[in-house]
């Protein structure tokens, strides 16, 4: 069974009678209630979306992975995640649709920042506690500002989205363990993140990222696992399991296809390499997908055997060295 065709939103669907906007803000229940309170799975390419559900409830999928959220909630949702969202009725909230490049000055000269913006973001209301008021304040000045006709709109909109993106940005240490803040904040790990994100579907042998950062393949990984629980080639394994769920959405595209796409010769490898990293088959997630549900969640005893199965593999094949 395979998923429904991913709808792919380019920014003038969204920008509706004034297409010299450089955003789009509307009420939740414009689009919500059109659709019987249900957005169909979807993906912006270079857009950015901010959430705020200030009355109700909702059932988000993103890439994958089910969150049951009550007002207030906040959602951000980067470039390319495969995002749908369940209402209940008249819920009440806004968002705001902007190009990604629009927030380029944020990550120009940081990496880490540059970071934050490419993940998914989600605030549930123990994660808004201290920064509600904030955060409704900046969507009720930014809506108040697209609304009218003053000299300056255009700036004064970037401004404001620039400002709520920050707001979002700097609570995303609310969603995360120590594990996780810990990598935020490590220069290293972050430029290995932002080659990997160049590199990932290349197959480069970690040696190949470790003297681009002018470190060795241990230290690499050292850090990496000391700041996120995670080696340098997990970290490189779950953007390519990302990345392949991603594809994945797509109705139009096999195995097979994703496979050659990430550079797997062998589907075979493939499917096992997916199944380790997520603990479902590829058409296991497909089927989860279609039916509006979470993979099935990963089995860490399993897993850690895939993966040492999967390093005696790339041993003696060459794939995905470190």
């Amino acid at each position: 069974m395979r998923a429904a065709p991913l709808l792919v939103v380019p920014f003038r669907e969204v920008r509706h009678f004034k297409p010299e906007d450089s955003l789009h803000f509307e009420a939740i229940r414009v689009r919500a209630s059109q659709h019987g309170w249900t957005i169909p799975a979807h993906r912006h390419e270079g857009l950015h979306q901010f959430q705020l559900l200030t009355e109700g409830a909702m059932v988000g999928m993103l890439d994958g992975e089910r969150h049951v959220l009550k007002a207030p909630a906040a959602v951000m949702v980067a470039p390319g995640v495969v995002h749908s969202f369940v209402y209940d009725p008249d819920s009440v909230g806004s968002q705001v649709t902007v190009p990604s490049e629009a927030l380029a000055a944020l990550s120009a000269h940081s990496p880490a920042m540059a970071q934050r913006l490419a993940r998914k973001l989600v605030l549930d209301a123990a994660a808004l506690a201290s920064g509600l008021d904030d955060c409704m304040q900046r969507f009720a000045m930014l809506g108040d500002e697209f609304l009218a006709q003053r000299a300056g709109r255009a700036e004064a909109l970037q401004s404001h989205v620039t400002l709520l993106a920050l707001w979002f940005l700097r609570h995303q240490d609310a969603t995360t363990g120590t594990g996780r803040l810990r990598a935020l904040r490590d220069t290293l790990v972050q430029r290995y993140r932002g080659l990997a994100e160049i590199h990932f579907a290349e197959h480069r042998p970690l040696g190949f990222y470790a003297a681009a950062l002018g470190v060795t393949p241990d230290h690499l990984s050292r850090v990496c696992r000391a700041t996120t629980s995670s080696s340098a080639l997990e970290l490189l394994h779950e953007r390519i399991a990302l990345e392949a769920k991603r594809m994945l959405a797509h109705a139009d595209v096999s195995v097979a296809d994703v496979a050659a796409r990430l550079g797997f010769d062998d589907v075979g490898y493939f499917s096992r390499f997916f199944k380790g990293a997520t603990g479902s088959a590829p058409s296991v997630y497909r089927e989860a997908l279609a039916a509006g549900i979470a993979a099935a969640p990963r089995n860490s005893v399993q897993t850690q055997a895939d993966a040492s199965d999967g390093r005696a593999s790339r041993a003696t094949t060459g794939s995905f060295n470190g």
